[in-house]
């Protein structure tokens, strides 16, 4: 599951990040409601987590752009500001839940889930590339009718790169996203990991879907030949 942070305190977004990625869920941080708007419009995510008090665009100006520019996606509001006014006004500019800070992670967690759930009862959450597929509600995948059996860092990257299929993605965005920071980028964690996901989806597999681009990172994509 792909999520969206917007929060402009570097601390509590870098806090809020790090929790997230450890229970597996790729998420970017946007700092600003300008920048949350150009990334909500041109990425697919799953869930926006927003505060309303941002720079440039502030949350409610953000939700209400993206409503109005028919951009549909699950909204959390996390805020300092807890009367229930706020959280009325905030409720009806068209955000599904409101939680006020401070707040226990372990609620964020369940405020989450529970919006993916409603999420996925609406629409299909297969994703698909040739004839693999993974389901992120069940985190079941699959290849053909074979079951395959991924680690959680495994699962987290496949996803991650079905959710950006056929795009070239760097190595160190796949630190970014799958672990808690792209800061050692000497590292050879994420080929580590490419070769054990390769050893399962695509060595006994005429298809290869997993491709690397030398000297920059990996793809995935249905047609057998590298860029």
């Amino acid at each position: 599951m792909r999520l969206l942070l917007v929060e402009d305190e570097i601390k509590v977004a870098r806090f809020i990040s790090q929790g997230l990625k450890e229970h597996h869920y790729v998420v970017d941080v946007a700092n600003d409601g300008d920048m949350a708007y150009e990334l909500a419009y041109a990425e697919d995510y799953d869930l926006l987590i927003v505060d309303l008090m941002i720079p440039k665009k502030n949350g409610a100006q953000l939700i209400k752009e993206l409503s109005l520019n028919g951009i549909n996606v699950p909204i959390l509001i996390l805020s300092a500001k807890d009367s229930v006014t706020d959280k009325v006004e905030g409720l009806d500019l068209g955000a599904d839940d409101y939680l006020t800070k401070p707040f226990a992670f372990t609620e964020l967690l369940a405020r989450i889930r529970s919006l993916l759930r409603r999420k996925q009862e609406k629409t299909s959450p297969l994703l698909k590339i040739a004839d693999l597929t993974l389901n992120p509600s069940t985190r079941e995948v699959t290849r053909g009718k074979l079951p395959i059996v991924l680690s959680n860092k495994e699962y987290a990257i496949l996803e991650f790169m079905m959710r950006n299929a056929r795009k070239i993605l760097p190595r160190t965005l796949i630190l970014e996203h799958v672990w808690m920071d792209a800061y050692n980028i000497e590292t050879n964690v994420v080929d580590v990991y490419i070769n054990h996901l390769r050893n399962k989806i695509d060595k006994n597999f005429d298809l290869k879907l997993i491709h690397t681009i030398y000297s920059v990172g990996y793809i995935i994509k249905g047609e057998d030949k590298t860029v």
